[in-house]
């Protein structure tokens, strides 16, 4: 009995000891790495690309504890949003400034619905620090009007509207497979053509970020928050910072969810630079 009672005891204490960890991070090829060597890593970069899951409450928090130490590192950063349309820019340059009051920006500016949990901290980061915050994304009416109608429209929009999105015509490789795949899993819904505009929409929202991206380089470290399909396996954002500027480090960070994250799924392995292994009942902000 003493000896059964004496294990039971090593047991619960052995399991007691477990550490209950919140998120795992590995480098592309599988393997668990640390989050310093991850910061030593993107520091050398000119771009981060940070693959957010929108809901997720450790992805936001990584979110600024990366820019908070690679600020440490290299004061030059820029901070960059999908979730701000790049229409929006004036306004949130004003907030920034101290012109406007955060009523205004969250009246004027088309902030998601949940700006005041997941992204605000970043952007009082930008504004304490007198970082650049830039709006990356195509205002939604236009990616609305090439899932609609096509990507040969855009070409109606007047001039004052196409500064707003990356410049004509925008080179659109639909084989890509980030592309293809989400053709294929629409393609049984809609019209003929409407799944493969609705691809050319979100390629036109990939072609414009990595525009204002590009123009808003200065020579520190850019990183950049958005949907982590946005620049998973290497496509998307990435794919079109690379085809203007082969000669450009990129990094990127590619979240994910798992039951368990003791080991990487083989079907998130190569999606990016270092991927954030995250259990899937974490809790959601949204």
């Amino acid at each position: 009995m003493n000896r059964i009672f004496i294990a039971f005891v090593c047991i619960s204490s052995s399991l007691l000891a477990q550490d209950k960890v919140a998120y795992q991070l590995y480098n592309k090829e599988g393997k668990q790495v640390g989050y310093q060597k991850m910061i030593s890593e993107l520091a050398k970069a000119d771009v981060v690309l940070f693959g957010e899951l929108h809901d997720n409450a450790i992805d936001h928090w990584l979110q600024l504890q990366v820019t908070k130490d690679l600020y440490k590192i290299n004061p030059n950063l820029t901070l960059g949003f999908e979730m701000f349309e790049a229409d929006d820019q004036l306004v949130l340059n004003e907030y920034l400034n101290g012109i406007i009051e955060e009523r205004h920006l969250l009246h004027e500016a088309k902030v998601w619905d949940n700006y005041k949990n997941d992204y605000k901290p970043l952007i009082e980061f930008a504004k304490t620090n007198t970082l650049p915050a830039i709006a990356t994304n195509v205002p939604r009416r236009y990616a609305n009007l090439v899932s609609r109608k096509g990507i040969e429209t855009l070409a109606n929009v007047n001039d004052e509207g196409k500064k707003f999105m990356a410049p004509l015509p925008i080179e659109i490789d639909l084989q890509l497979p980030g592309y293809a795949s989400m053709i294929s899993m629409m393609g049984s819904h809609g019209t003929p053509g409407s799944a493969d505009n609705i691809a050319r929409a979100q390629a036109v929202k990939d072609a414009t970020m990595a525009h204002f991206i590009l123009r808003n380089l200065r020579g520190g470290i850019f990183i950049h928050y958005h949907g982590a399909y946005h620049s998973k396996n290497y496509e998307g954002i990435y794919w079109y910072l690379k085809r203007a500027n082969p000669n450009l480090k990129i990094s990127t960070i590619h979240s994910v969810e798992q039951e368990s994250i003791d080991k990487l799924s083989d079907e998130h392995k190569l999606t990016a630079d270092f991927i954030i292994c995250i259990p899937s009942d974490m809790t959601k902000t949204y």
